[in-house]
């Protein structure tokens, strides 16, 4: 068990960055809630990565936030992850983007919002498993290839 586990097992947030564990299993958590949580994670390490960039202004961060987080970026950045992701996530992912969330937002095509829920599904997945480190492990790659993309 690692060092950074086992601080988060004594500071009672196993699983996540606050004392709320969720309800179940990670794995039996329905996909659609899981990308809820997921986008929400996913949102926040972007914003903190912009938070650590030079230029700090309000409408550049809202820009800059947006080409990480629109569906059509985390359809880019699950196709770019999708090769090192193990089986099981691989699986959670299959899961997510076949689940059916009755809406699809209007900037998106359909396999565009799918893939971006698949993505988001499993952040979702691995922060409500407490697989933190692999969490900022896919979510950082994610970022470096979203950013090395654009240049």
């Amino acid at each position: 068990m690692s060092g950074e586990h086992m601080n988060l097992e004594r500071e009672g947030l196993d699983g996540g960055w606050f004392p709320y564990p969720p309800s179940k299993p990670a794995r039996m958590i329905p996909p659609i809630a899981l990308a809820y949580i997921g986008d929400a994670v996913y949102e926040v390490a972007v914003r903190q990565y912009l938070l650590a960039q030079a230029n700090l202004r309000p409408n550049h961060l809202h820009r800059r936030a947006t080409g990480f987080v629109s569906a059509k970026a985390q359809s880019r950045i699950l196709q770019m992850l999708e090769q090192n992701l193990t089986e099981e996530e691989q699986d959670i992912v299959r899961q997510c983007r076949n689940a059916k969330s009755g809406s699809v937002p209007k900037n998106a095509d359909v396999l565009e919002y799918r893939h971006a829920t698949a993505l988001e599904g499993l952040f979702g997945f691995l922060y409500c498993d407490g697989r933190l480190e692999r969490l900022r492990e896919l979510i950082g790659k994610g970022i470096a290839l979203m950013d090395e993309s654009k240049k």
